[in-house]
């Protein structure tokens, strides 16, 4: 997750309750961008990625080592618009087709941890 002190991803593992991860969600959204992974407890796949920066975010799907999937978007940008966002420390373009609201994204990895499954979260495009 990114540290809201340093700005910077941080790759230490940290296990957490959804309370906890939406407290430090809120405050990455306060600071204005951040990357969070998450994955179900003793299970390394599946596992999402969200990435944000300001009001707009993108979701990867990680279902092994070789297998990357972007969630489709709400619509929020236009297909042939482009949006960056921080993955781990890094701007990484993406097109409107793969970004949705911050809050959006949000939902869906709280989805995500309540049900233990991807399933249902939306429609995923293998990289």
């Amino acid at each position: 997750m990114t540290s809201v002190q340093s700005a910077h991803f941080e790759s230490t593992e940290r296990r957490s309750q959804l309370p906890d991860l939406l407290s430090a969600f809120r405050e990455l959204r306060a600071s204005g961008r951040g990357h969070l992974e998450v994955n179900l407890l003793d299970s390394l796949y599946p596992y999402l990625t969200l990435s944000f920066l300001g009001d707009h975010a993108v979701i990867h799907l990680f279902t092994s080592e070789e297998s990357i999937s972007l969630l489709v978007g709400d619509g929020s940008v236009s297909p042939d618009g482009e949006v960056d966002v921080p993955v781990m420390d890094e701007l990484a373009t993406f097109t409107g087709d793969f970004v949705m609201g911050a809050d959006r994204a949000w939902d869906v990895m709280e989805n995500f941890v309540r049900a233990g499954t991807v399933e249902g979260l939306g429609e995923w495009r293998e990289l």
